[in-house]
């Protein structure tokens, strides 16, 4: 069993270790962790100073997870562009004027290939996104294909098709997909100013059918939209209440894209942007609030110094994205990120993250 399970305390001899694998009611007590924290004891920690901040943020990132390895996903877009909904930061949606063609969903043995040339360039986990409100049932088939044929190359699959029907997220279950991504974006107060075609319970009814289907979920958001440091307490006070933590938890910098909404609205305010300091407090809180997710430094990377990522690893980022493209947006780049690495010493992911490994070491009933 992972020690990581059980906050990162080795038990002290093997009779301890034994039955602690035996009852299975302490297993689960060990694994259980905290979803009723408050907005203001959230609040307290972004109001942390600095220093203070990233020194617990990496003290708790040591309990659950190797300091020094971080986990290498690609991320692909399998159906890009045409998305009927409004969301003010895209410019896959149909409603902006960004110069994204809409194309239809990709062959299936296209997608294999991309997803074998992930797993040779040294990426765990294969991620594919689908410009959709939410995948017809015509498109199941060939999507179960994909992951199917993902899986069997050995990687861990995660799909974003947008909003999933019970009967949908049962079948993906089925075919062995390991996470689903569906974002809340920001705080439920928040939301309503980006998106208004769809509101922010359906959101989280997605995350609920995905949840009870038996996929892991992946769940993250946007800062640097405009909204207020309140919102982005609201944002991760959200994912950490929720009845189980994410097991992945997508930290995104908006890239603004000329021809979207927030695109248009920020191109000219430079001082909308995100602090850098700022970015990487949130990533420490989100570390602090559900220590044994993946907490993954997403898009808006590539315009991050190697300093402030950096940071964020301190504070507990531990999964990036590698390759140069983030469905239209730019990425780093696997030569950039492999220099970065070598220059922090950082390696990696090759085991299997904390929360899956708790899950597995939970006896069945």
């Amino acid at each position: 069993m992972d020690v990581r399970c059980f906050g990162g305390k080795q038990p002290t001899d093997r009779l301890t270790i034994l039955a602690i694998k035996s009852d299975k009611n302490e297993i689960t007590k060990m694994t259980q962790m905290r979803t009723d924290w408050t907005r203001a004891e959230i609040a307290a920690l972004f109001d942390l100073p600095f220093t203070e901040l990233l020194f617990q943020a990496a003290s708790v990132h040591r309990e659950y997870h190797p300091p020094t390895q971080v986990q290498l996903c690609t991320l692909l877009s399998i159906k890009t562009g045409g998305c009927p909904e409004d969301c003010g930061y895209c410019s896959q949606s149909v409603h902006a004027d960004s110069g994204v063609e809409a194309t239809k969903l990709m062959d299936v043995q296209a997608v294999l290939q991309r997803a074998a040339q992930a797993k040779d360039a040294g990426s765990q986990r294969f991620c594919m996104g689908a410009a959709w409100r939410n995948p017809k049932d015509r498109d199941m088939p060939a999507i179960v294909e994909i992951v199917k044929g993902v899986r069997d190359m050995g990687l861990e699959t995660c799909m974003t098709l947008g909003m999933l029907e019970p009967h949908q997220a049962a079948q993906l279950a089925e075919a062995g997909l390991d996470y689903y991504n569906h974002n809340i974006d920001s705080s439920p107060e928040y939301y309503e100013r980006v998106i208004s075609t769809r509101d922010f319970q359906c959101r989280l009814d997605t995350l609920d059918h995905v949840r009870k289907a038996g996929i892991n979920v992946c769940s993250g958001g946007i800062v640097g939209m405009g909204e207020t440091r309140e919102d982005r307490v609201g944002f991760v006070h959200t994912l950490a209440t929720l009845p189980q933590h994410p097991e992945s938890v997508p930290v995104n910098a908006l890239v603004p894209v000329k021809g979207t909404v927030l695109g248009n609205m920020l191109a000219d305010t430079p001082l909308a942007k995100i602090d850098d300091i700022e970015f990487v407090r949130t990533v420490a809180v989100a570390r602090i609030t559900m220590p044994r997710s993946m907490v993954r430094l997403s898009a808006g990377r590539e315009s991050m110094s190697e300093a402030t990522q950096a940071l964020c690893f301190l504070a507990g980022a531990n999964s990036i994205f590698t390759g140069d493209k983030l469905l239209t947006a730019p990425n780093a780049g696997d030569d950039s990120d492999g220099a970065l690495f070598a220059k922090l010493g950082l390696t990696a992911l090759k085991g299997e993250e904390p929360a899956r490994a708790c899950k597995s070491a939970v006896p069945a009933e």
